[in-house]
C-alpha cells in the first residue's frame, strides 16, 4: 500500500550547505495498518508526508502509494490519499458545510451533499454546519479538517499531529475515530509526539531522525530493548528465594526490590506458574503478580540515545 525505496530529500539553500531532510527511507506498510512515524521536531517527518502525497518531489529514490508512483502518477496519488496537516488551513469565513463542499467538488465526489452530510454527522458538527469555520474551537476545526481528508473515501490517510493542542474530550473523540477507520481497513500513516497515543493506536512504529532508526511493533521493541520482566509482590521476601528462582531454567535474572521479586524471563506464560509454586512451597505469601511494562516513551528515548551514541562513535 505504501512502498518506499531509498527515498531521499535534500534541500539546496543558497550560500549555505545543503540540508538532508530525509535520507534513504526504505519502508513497506501493508493495507489496513496504522503506522506511527515518531521523531523529534525537524526530523523530516512532515517532509516525508509531503513527498508521499506528491506535494513535493523527492531528490532520489522511489515511492509507490496505492500502486501509483510518486513523481510519475502524481494526480492519481493525490486523489487516492487523504491528508490532515498540523495546521488545517480552513476557509475561515465560509461555513463548515461550504468548506467541505468545495473540497468534495475538487475530488469529484459523486453526491456532494450526501458525503458532506455524512461526515458532518459522524464528527458531531451537523448542528454547526452553517457557522463560519473561523468561529470554531481548535477541536472543532480539527474534526472539520479530518472530515475534509475523508470526503473522497481515500484508502490511505496521512495524519500529522491529529490531536495536537486538543482538549482531552476532543482528543479522545479523534483517537476513537482513528480506531474506527482502522476497523474499516484503511491504511493510516500517523505522525505524533503523543507516545501514549501512538502506543494505543499503532500496529507498528518507525523511529525516525532523517533516517529510519527502528521499525517494529511496540511490544517487539519493548522485548528487544528490555526483555520481559515479571514482578512478584510478596508480603515478605526471603533473600534465599532470589537464588532459588534464579536457578530455574528459562530465568535470565532475578532481583529483590523492597518486598518485590523482579524476574527477567523469555516466556512468562510458561514460567510464572513454576515460580509461583516454588515461592508458595517455600512459604511466600504472594499478594499479586504483574508484568513490568515499559512505556513507549522509554523505548523512544532509549532508541534515540543509542542512535546518537552510535553516530558519535562513528
Amino acid at each position: 500500500m505504501i512502498e518506499t525505496n531509498g527515498l531521499t530529500k535534500i534541500f539546496t539553500i543558497k550560500k549555505s550547505a545543503d540540508i538532508t531532510a530525509v535520507q534513504d527511507l526504505t519502508l513497506s506498510i501493508p493495507r489496513g495498518e496504522v503506522f506511527g512515524f515518531l521523531g523529534p521536531n525537524g526530523a523530516g517527518k512532515t517532509t516525508t508526508i509531503r513527498m508521499l502525497t506528491s506535494l513535493i518531489a523527492p531528490t532520489s529514490g522511489t515511492a509507490r502509494i496505492n500502486g501509483f508512483q510518486v513523481g510519475v502518477d502524481d494526480t492519481d496519488v493525490r486523489r487516492s490519499v487523504g491528508i490532515l496537516t498540523e495546521s488545517p488551513g480552513l476557509y475561515e469565513r465560509l461555513s463548515a458545510y461550504r468548506n467541505l463542499a468545495i473540497f468534495a467538488n475538487l475530488y469529484d465526489v459523486e453526491d456532494v451533499d450526501e458525503q458532506v452530510s455524512k461526515y458532518l454527522h459522524m464528527l458531531g458538527l451537523w448542528s454547526r454546519r452553517d457557522e463560519p469555520a473561523g468561529s470554531f474551537s481548535k477541536g472543532m476545526r480539527q474534526k472539520l479538517a479530518i472530515a475534509r481528508a475523508l470526503l473522497h473515501e481515500p484508502e490511505v490517510l496521512f495524519l500529522d499531529e491529529p490531536t495536537s493542542g486538543l482538549d482531552p474530550e476532543s482528543a479522545r473523540l479523534v483517537r476513537s475515530f482513528i480506531e474506527g477507520l482502522r476497523g474499516e481497513g484503511r491504511t493510516i500513516f500517523l505522525c505524533t509526539h503523543n507516545l501514549t497515543e501512538a502506543d494505543r493506536l499503532c500496529d507498528r512504529i518507525g523511529i525516525f531522525k532523517s533516517h529510519l532508526i527502528e521499525v517494529d511493533t511496540p511490544e517487539n521493541l519493548r522485548e528487544k530493548l528490555y526483555g520481559r520482566r515479571v514482578v512478584f509482590h510478596l508480603q515478605e521476601l526471603d533473600p534465599a528465594w532470589v537464588d532459588q528462582v534464579r536457578g530455574l531454567a528459562g530465568v535470565k535474572d532475578a532481583q529483590a526490590v523492597d518486598q518485590k521479586l523482579v524476574v527477567g524471563m523469555e516466556n512468562p506464560e510458561e514460567l510464572n506458574p513454576q515460580i509461583i509454586r516454588l515461592l508458595v512451597g517455600a512459604g511466600a505469601d504472594i499478594k499479586f503478580v504483574g508484568e513490568l511494562r515499559h512505556s513507549l516513551e522509554d523505548i523512544y528515548i532509549q532508541t534515540m540515545q543509542e542512535s546518537e551514541e552510535e553516530e558519535v562513535a562513528a
